[in-house]
């Protein structure tokens, strides 16, 4: 009897894990005849079906359910194996492009990735610094570090941390103007904020307090600028309490003026998650970003 070729292994697990041949093209980075012909040599091979062809996509059989399960058994063999031929520390090599926004890329990575160099110093990292969304699928970036859960098809995301908030201003200015007490008293006080991002907003939303865009008295989707501004006394802003507390040039606004948290997910392709330097690099940021989050990393 003719063997199974891996390759349609592959592709046949791919399709049964996107429930289509056109999810599994655009994550194996294939084509849906490739899969389609893969497939329907796999099935003649064992004379069996695997999948029934339904409108709203592929359904496996009890056969196909059968040989999934062997199908995901040789992917984590394959995988394992991968890593182990990747080796450690110095073997762990090549380029990995991470994107963040400017505030986790310029305050939160830094100290983490040194120490990811030291650990494993033949990967060389890149990082996008961006406050807009760069695309995954499109290979914009191998992972990103985003302040949403992200939608996108075909991505792998795991929630590392909240981020605690805080409101700040500069002792000139609150010498000036006083100190808000409650999130409602920031009507009488210049607030800085984004231009186009709805992030501040939203959150004072959800803590019941309804403000626009016109709310702010200087407004940049520029998260470091914003910053600056803050540190120049032009008005009250917001900033993650890990970064935001350890900078002497401001104070944190406290009272009933809370703020909440802000989530950070880790996001990758999930092509390229099974990239082994990529994961490497993606399970090192899980790590020591949700330390750094409660405190008890760098």
């Amino acid at each position: 009897m003719r063997q199974p070729d891996w390759s349609q292994i592959q592709s046949f697990a791919a399709v049964a894990e996107h429930g289509s041949r056109s999810a599994a093209a655009r994550a194996q980075g294939s084509s849906q005849p490739t899969l389609s012909r893969h497939i329907a040599q796999l099935e003649a091979t064992l004379g069996t079906r695997l999948f029934e062809r339904k409108s709203g996509g592929m359904i496996l059989t009890d056969d196909g359910a059968d040989l999934l399960a062997h199908a995901t058994t040789m992917a984590d063999a394959a995988a394992r194996f991968d890593t182990h031929r990747d080796g450690h520390g110095k073997d762990v090599a090549g380029t990995v492009r991470l994107t963040a926004s400017h505030v986790v890329a310029n305050f939160i990575l830094p100290p983490i990735l040194c120490q990811l160099h030291n650990t494993y110093p033949g990967l060389q990292i890149e990082v996008l610094a961006s406050d807009t969304t760069e695309n995954l699928l499109r290979r914009e970036a191998d992972i990103a570090l985003r302040m949403y859960r992200p939608t996108q098809a075909d991505v792998i995301a795991k929630h590392v941390a909240d981020l605690p908030l805080g409101a700040y201003a500069a002792p000139r200015y609150i010498d000036r103007h006083g100190a808000p007490e409650t999130l409602d008293d920031f009507a009488h006080h210049s607030t800085i904020g984004y231009d186009r991002s709805p992030l501040i907003i939203d959150g004072f939303a959800k803590r019941g307090v309804k403000v626009g865009r016109d709310f702010f008295a200087f407004r940049s989707d520029d998260q470091v600028l914003c910053w600056h501004m803050v540190v120049a006394g032009f008005g009250i802003g917001f900033g993650q309490r890990r970064v935001a507390d350890a900078d002497p040039r401001v104070v944190r606004i406290s009272g009933d003026a809370d703020v909440g948290t802000m989530p950070l997910w880790l996001t990758a392709h999930s092509d390229l998650r099974r990239i082994p330097r990529i994961r490497r690099v993606y399970d090192w940021l899980a790590l020591h970003l949700a330390k750094q989050a409660t405190g008890t990393g760098p």
